[in-house]
């Protein structure tokens, strides 16, 4: 079921761009895919920056909770909860480009992997409708004509690391461009703070007994991904064929246009969004409610007038 609804779907698209592009070159076939992929996922990667736009402008408010709740764990959950919601933010809204990738590159993976065992696989594992397209069928006279090369320049069924530990430098180039350029695609996303403590020192100070706040630990954590995720990709695809690795680096420089465009130029769609929600946010509901200041009492003046004498 996985392979009918995920795999062959996500292969047999790869498989038309690559029968109808000029010059049917592998890579650029990948490189085309990539791009469709992400253009016909920009409606909710649009949605995740503005999610995440707001989650900037946030920050502040965030601090004045932290402050407010003075350490009270259950009330700063609670008027984070309440502010999110005002604020119509989604904490997890930023997956959802995530969880849909996942099947996405199993499938590529998937049929990338039957395409390097078997280059044949590229027509049979094809919808009959793109078997009968022209150079489909020159193919399956004559599969020697599969071009499975980044340009005639990069062996794309070969990966970067071989099981005898031999180094594929063309292809360990795309794999060390692809971690490059998740790492600055993940730094683009997070908000800045200069005053902000690096995990390790917080996990120091609650080594010595000092209780850690679980929004710093959380943020600390948050940051520390954009080195963490880039290392996973390096070691996921070093010894993959470097077609996925190709996919990965072509994904993140589509990703990192696309979080340019929502998080920088398009700034005044940005600050409507923003405007809009702040106007539905009464000042002062995130932080303790100053005490009335009572009138001033008016002070009795003595009267001046001279009694008369009788």
């Amino acid at each position: 079921m996985f392979t009918t609804i995920i795999i062959r779907p996500i292969f047999n698209l790869l498989a038309l761009i690559y029968a109808i592009i000029p010059g049917h070159n592998f890579g650029l076939s990948i490189i085309v895919f990539t791009i469709v992929v992400r253009l016909l996922l920009w409606p909710l990667v649009k949605k995740q920056l503005h999610q995440a736009k707001l989650m900037r402008k946030l920050q502040p408010e965030l601090k004045r909770v932290k402050a407010a709740a003075n350490g009270n764990r259950q009330k700063e959950s609670a008027m984070l909860m309440e502010l999110y919601k005002e604020r119509g933010i989604n904490p997890l809204g930023s997956i959802g480009v995530l969880i849909i990738q996942i099947p996405i590159l199993i499938g590529l993976y998937s049929g990338i992997r039957k395409v390097v065992d078997n280059p044949k696989a590229i027509v049979t594992f094809s919808y009959p409708a793109i078997q009968h397209l022209s150079w489909m069928k020159q193919l399956s006279h004559n599969i020697h004509l599969f071009d499975g090369t980044l340009f005639g320049v990069v062996n794309l069924t070969r990966s970067a690391l071989a099981h005898n530990g031999a180094i594929y430098i063309p292809a360990m180039i795309i794999v060390i461009g692809s971690a490059v350029t998740q790492y600055f695609q993940s730094k683009q996303l997070l908000p800045s703070d200069d005053k902000a403590r690096k995990l390790r020192h917080i996990l120091k100070d609650a080594g010595s007994g000092k209780s850690a706040d679980q929004s710093e630990v959380s943020a600390a954590v948050g940051r520390s991904t954009k080195f963490l995720l880039p290392v996973m990709i390096f070691l996921f695809t070093v010894d993959l064929a470097s077609a996925l690795s190709l996919y990965w680096l072509v994904g993140g420089l589509v990703a990192y246009g696309q979080q340019s465009l929502v998080l920088g130029r398009d700034e005044g769609e940005m600050e409507k969004i923003a405007d809009k929600d702040d106007k539905n946010i009464i000042e002062g509901e995130v932080v303790e409610s100053r005490p009335k200041l009572s009138a001033p009492k008016k002070k009795k003046t003595p009267n001046n007038k001279k009694r008369r004498k009788k």
